[in-house]
């Protein structure tokens, strides 16, 4: 790691609060990610993460490139893989980083983050198109008032129940398939 890189993983680090190999399998999506695509740190929403997993390595990415949930430009696409979709919404590229490479077995929690720093991003990650086409920019939405428990949330999320705006915590699910 050159000393650019160093920073990087000590303020990824200090964000997540402990090294671990998750945080280098992020740490290390990163870093293949800017080099791919030609990423700075997204002030804005200039760079996407869509993240196939909620572990440890998003926060080396919300660290390092500056993708947050409350920006818009980090979001979920729950499959439990060690699978990263980046996009630069400048140039209109992205790639999909899925880990290829784990870990010998028996290595203890320290090994194992060593090991994954020491190996370079083309070992690790198969690199292909993202499945995903890159996500339109974070709306801002107009605030409702739950007819039942009066809290204001967004419109998108509110459903008509009887005539009445609710909330999903009041929304009475139908679902004729459950017991």
């Amino acid at each position: 790691m050159d000393h650019r890189e160093r920073e990087y993983w000590e303020k990824a680090a200090g964000f997540h609060g402990h090294v671990c190999g998750g945080l280098a399998i992020g740490f290390q999506a990163a870093r293949y990610a800017i080099k791919l695509l030609e990423l700075t740190f997204s002030e804005d929403e200039q760079v996407v993460c869509i993240s196939e997993n909620d572990a440890c390595g998003v926060d080396a990415i919300q660290a390092v490139l500056g993708c947050s949930v409350g920006k818009g430009n980090l979001l979920f696409h729950m499959t439990g893989k060690q699978a990263f979709s980046f996009y630069n919404r400048k140039t209109r590229k992205g790639v999909r980083l899925y880990l290829k490479t784990r870990t010998p077995k028996g290595l203890a929690k320290e090994e194992a983050c060593r090991f994954y720093l020491e190996c370079s991003p083309e070992e690790l990650f198969a690199v292909s198109e993202p499945g995903l086409k890159v996500p339109e920019r974070a709306r801002l939405f107009r605030s409702v008032t739950c007819a039942r428990c009066g809290e204001i949330t967004a419109e998108n999320q509110v459903r008509v129940e009887n005539g009445e705006f609710l909330c999903p915590d009041c929304l009475d699910q139908y679902d004729r398939f459950s017991v």
